[in-house]
């Protein structure tokens, strides 16, 4: 189902109620793009996502980055009314820790008087740092949530040639590269020769159209055997 948008204002609170599917591609940016027109006076919002019958890769892409631009401007997202496949796909991929969610539009708005929002996102020092490439922001921004419960620090970029100074000057443990890099043999090659002992990992081409309840978890476990300690 075609994704649609119906919004109204609650105060300072801008709320969207959305039906269909959040996925790669218009959908995504359909979402982001009114999104952008409607919080041009607040950078507080409420999505209500009872009707939302699909979200891929993609489209958890797009939601952490519209939470980060409005947490960048002093503003918030809330998640309320989570249908059964929203609520599964965002506890698969540990997100749930990521968002505020609420059981009602009426808790979503009242929960904006009770600042300041939880998850900030604390830094701490760790032992492995992991690069992720990719021409996709919604997908970098995806990687880099998705991987925080391995207890590393990551780093994203979409220029093969910051990877391969990243991968040196941060000494990292993996570089993982988006599906349209699997064709650029050069840059793949220059990265190799700048960081030796890094381990690259592709990502499947239909990663960002997957289900992300099933690829999120996948891609955690294949990371985290790279970073086992051999013996």
């Amino acid at each position: 189902m075609q994704l649609t948008l119906q919004s109204h204002n609650a105060g300072d609170v801008v709320v969207v109620r959305c039906r269909g599917r959040i996925v790669s591609g218009d959908e995504a940016a359909f979402l982001q793009s009114e999104l952008e027109k409607l919080t041009g006076l607040t950078k507080n919002v409420v999505l209500q996502l009872a009707e939302v019958s699909y979200v891929d890769s993609g489209g958890l892409g797009a939601l952490v980055r519209i939470f980060g631009r409005l947490r960048a401007a002093r503003g918030d997202l809330k998640l309320c009314e989570m249908s059964s496949f929203v609520g599964q796909v965002l506890r698969a991929t540990s997100l749930l820790s990521v968002f505020n969610t609420y059981a009602s539009e009426k808790e979503a708005i009242e929960a904006f008087s009770g600042r300041p929002p939880a998850g900030g996102g604390s830094f701490h020092v760790a032992s492995n740092r992991i690069v992720c490439l990719g021409s996709s922001r919604d997908l970098l921004a995806y990687l880099k949530v998705l991987l925080k419960d391995l207890g590393c620090e990551v780093f994203t970029t979409q220029y093969p040639s910051d990877a391969a100074t990243l991968a040196t000057g941060a000494r990292s443990s993996v570089v993982i590269c988006g599906p349209e890099l699997a064709a650029d043999g050069a840059a793949i090659e220059k990265l190799r020769q700048s960081a030796p002992n890094v381990q690259v990992l592709h990502l499947p081409a239909d990663f960002s159209t997957s289900e992300a309840s099933q690829a999120g978890p996948e891609l955690v476990s294949r990371v985290r055997s790279m970073l086992a300690p051999t013996r």
